[in-house]
C-alpha cells in the first residue's frame, strides 16, 4: 500500500517525511496537580480512580468551556481524543494524559482561528486544505476531497470536526510510518492487519 506525498512539517505529530499538528503532545509529568488550575474541572467528573471516561470528558471539556464560542465536543471526539493519549489501554484518562489534551487543544483552536480569518467559527474546503497543508502533509486532490466529505456539514468544518480529523491524521500517520521502516511513503499490509489497525484507530 502506498501513500506518497507526506509532508515535512518540523515540530508536529509526525516529523521526518510525515505531517504532523500543531501542539504535539508531550511525554512529562506534571507536578503540583492540586495546585493546577485546571486539577478542578478534572476531579470535577474523575472518580475515585483518577480517570475519566468519554462521557465524563465531554462534560469536563464542556465545564471548562476550552471550545469557547465553538459548540461543546460530540462524544465521539471525546473518544478519539482518549485514544490519542491512551498509552495503557484503559479507555480512560488521567490527569497528566488531560494536561497534555488541554495543551494541544489549545494549540488545535489557535491553529483553527488563524486559518479561519473571517471568523465564521467553520472552515470551508479551501480554508481545511490550507490548515492540512500548513500541517505539512501533502495529499492528493482525491485524498482532500474524501477529508471534506467526512468532516463537513454542508461544505463547512466545525472546530469539533477539525478537531476530530487532525487527530485522525495523526493516527492513521503514526500507524502507517510504522509500516514503514524506509521512510519513503510505502507499507505493506496484510488484509486482515489492516482492518485491524484501521478500525482500532
Amino acid at each position: 500500500m502506498n501513500f506518497p506525498g507526506y509532508g515535512g512539517a518540523p515540530g508536529g505529530f509526525g516529523g521526518g517525511p510525515y505531517g504532523g499538528a500543531p501542539g504535539a503532545p508531550g511525554m512529562g509529568g506534571f507536578p503540583g496537580q492540586a495546585q493546577d488550575p485546571l486539577y478542578g474541572y478534572f476531579t470535577a467528573v474523575a472518580g475515585q480512580d483518577g480517570q475519566i471516561s468519554a462521557e465524563e470528558l465531554q462534560q469536563c471539556l464542556t465545564q471548562s468551556n476550552i471550545s469557547g464560542g465553538y459548540k461543546p465536543f460530540n462524544l465521539e471526539t471525546c473518544r478519539l481524543m482518549i485514544g490519542m493519549l491512551d498509552r495503557d489501554y484503559s479507555h480512560t484518562m488521567g490527569f497528566n494524559e488531560f494536561k497534555e489534551l488541554w495543551s494541544v487543544l489549545n494549540a488545535w483552536k489557535q491553529h483553527f482561528m488563524s486559518i479561519d480569518r473571517d471568523q465564521s467559527g467553520t472552515m470551508d474546503p479551501q480554508e481545511m486544505h490550507q490548515a492540512v497543508v500548513s500541517m505539512g502533509y501533502r495529499l492528493s486532490s482525491q485524498a482532500m476531497n474524501g477529508i471534506i466529505k467526512r468532516y463537513s456539514t454542508h461544505g463547512k468544518v466545525t472546530f469539533d470536526d477539525y478537531v476530530a480529523c487532525c487527530i485522525k491524521l495523526r493516527s492513521l500517520t503514526d500507524l502507517f510510518r510504522r509500516r514503514d521502516q524506509a521512510q519513503q511513503g510505502v507499507a505493506s499490509f496484510q488484509y486482515d492487519d489492516f482492518i485491524h489497525c484501521t478500525m482500532s484507530v
